[in-house]
Formats: C-alpha cells, structure tokens, sequence
C-alpha cells in the first residue's frame, strides 16, 4: 500500500455519498506497499480501506481482483470484501482514477514471523487455493517468464547503477530459468503477493488476507514459492529451513503437493526471487519524489536468487 494520488476534502465527501456506509469523518494515507494508493476511511458506520488504482494496476483486471475478493469471502476466506455503492457497482472513479472501497480486517502483520504463523499461512493458503477452485473468471499472471524479460529491458540500462554487474546477472537468471520453468503443474487461483505485510494476526490465529491486486491463474505451487521468499529468510539473510517446513507441513493439511510440484519447487523459488528483484528495482528507479511510499531494496531479493542457485532439491525448503 501507498499514497500518490490526493483526495480533498470536497472530492472523498463526494464520492463517500455514493455509498450507504454513512458519512465520512476521517481519511488518513497508508504507507506500506507500493502498489496503489490507499486510505483508511473512516466513516459514521465504522472503517473501511479506499483504494485508487494506480501504476501497474489495469482497469480491465479489476473486475477480476474484486470479484474474485467477493467470492473468496463467500467461500470462508477472511478477505476484504469490496462495497457496492447505491448503484449496485463496486468499481467506481475517484481523482480521474478508478477506485473501490473495501471492508477493513482488524489484526497485525507479523514483523518477524515465527514458525507457527507460518504454518497457519500454510493452511490458508492452500484453503485459498480450493475456494478459488471454482471461480469463473481467469487471468494470466503478467509476472511471469514473458513480464519478467519486459521488466529487464526497462531497467537493464540503471541496474549497474545499483549493483555493477546486476544486469548482467539477471540476464543470465533469465536464460537459465526459461530451460528450468515447469510447463504442467496443476494451475488454479493463486494469491502471487503472499508477503507478511499481506497477511493479519490476531494473536497467534490468522485473521485475514489483503492485496489481491497481483491474483492471477498461474501454478499452485507458485504461490508457495513466493511465500517461502517472503516468510522464511532471517534479517541477516539465513534461510529459516524449520519455517518453510511448518509452512509445507500446513498446507499439506488441506491439500497434498504432486510429486512434480515437489520437484519444480528450487526453480520456482528461483523464479519468485527473480520476480521481487526486478520489480523492486522497477520501483527503486521510478518511484516518483514526494510519493507517501517506502521503496524496497532489490538486492535483499539479490541475495536471496544467488541462495536459490545453490539448493541441489525440494529437501532444502524443508519438504519431508
């Protein structure tokens, strides 16, 4: 989450109105993320999360996002819920920009996540995963092999910038992983952004997922691979192979992974890494001045590429 578009006071009453969620009393820009512009709104009936749609975000997925959010939340996953307005329509214009609001999940995200909230993400996980089973809609994910190599060409020519030799390193990532990617793992709804900071707490219990503006049809076992990137690497850089076991062990609760699932999941780790690092270093080079937003080191996911690299098999994310 982040803020680059502004809403007056005159403009947020406006279009609070055309809701029935009472009248609004406070709107206050959340930082974290870096996506779209989001606000917490707070309004006579309670709080809910205005998001303007920015950036990468394009308006013909959204009907996508939002509904798959509705119907996610039909099936038992604790998600927001996107809030029609008078009209009956969720997607609606703010500042020129589309935007919806949301129903807001109480709960904390997990700063450094221990071992058991891994596993409860496990389990969410792959609860999501059957919920989003039947869903109509689809979307391919834009972030993959083909998204990968148009993100290189846009930042190639400022990457030794950051790193000398860090083009030349992802250039060489990306003609090892196009003779790696799997071709037919079991595919479905996948969340794709299975970072902490999307995922609440309520004590030890999992209350809640959000962000689902990267949701996509891809394979399964991807969104595992971006969560095992995400949760179970140390601040000093460690992999923390006891959290990425508990997070294997509770998904397999709900739902068992195939044996070539297993067997793709070092290239894919590979691949979730490569994807973070190239769309980091997008955001580190284009992130406008000014913008209510905090920009991610791309070598943290560096890092974690060149630890990828060196695993010989699935035994070294924990798997049994």
């Amino acid at each position: 989450m982040a803020v680059y578009t502004e809403v007056s006071d005159e403009e947020l009453q406006a279009f609070a109105a055309e809701y029935a969620i009472g009248t609004a009393i406070a709107c206050k820009g959340i930082a974290e993320g870096i996506e779209n512009s989001n606000y917490l709104l707070t309004t006579t009936q309670g709080n809910f999360i205005l998001t303007i749609y920015e950036r990468r975000v394009r308006r013909e997925d959204l009907p996508y996002f939002l509904g798959l959010m509705s119907h996610l939340s039909a099936r038992g996953i604790d998600c927001p819920v996107p809030v029609k307005g008078r009209d009956g329509n969720a997607l609606r214009e703010v500042c020129g920009r589309p935007a919806a609001i949301v129903s807001f999940l109480s709960g904390m995200w997990p700063r450094r996540p221990a071992p058991t909230q891994c596993h409860a993400l496990g389990v969410a996980m792959a609860r999501l995963h059957r919920a989003g089973a039947d869903f109509p809609m689809r979307r391919r994910n834009d972030l993959s092999l083909d998204g990968w190599r148009a993100l290189h060409a846009t930042t190639r020519e400022a990457a030794d910038r950051v790193q000398t030799g860090l083009a030349e390193r992802i250039e060489r990532e990306l003609a090892t992983l196009a003779t790696r990617w799997p071709r037919t793992l079991p595919t479905g709804v996948i969340h794709a952004d299975l970072f902490p900071d999307n995922v609440f707490f309520l004590d030890d219990r999992l209350s809640g997922i959000i962000d689902f503006y990267f949701a996509c049809n891809d394979f399964l076992a991807y969104d595992m691979a971006v969560a095992l990137n995400a949760w179970c690497f140390e601040r000093t850089g460690e992999f923390n192979v006891t959290s990425a076991g508990q997070m294997i062990a509770g998904y397999q609760t709900v739902r068992r992974f195939e044996t070539a699932e297993r067997d793709a999941i070092p290239a894919l780790c590979r691949g979730a890494a490569l994807r973070f690092l190239l769309t980091r270093l997008y955001d580190w080079i284009n992130t406008p001045d000014g913008a209510l937003v905090r920009r991610k080191d791309p070598l943290e996911y560096l890092a974690r590429l060149n630890f990828h690299a060196r695993v010989a098999d699935a035994s070294g994310y924990g798997f049994a």
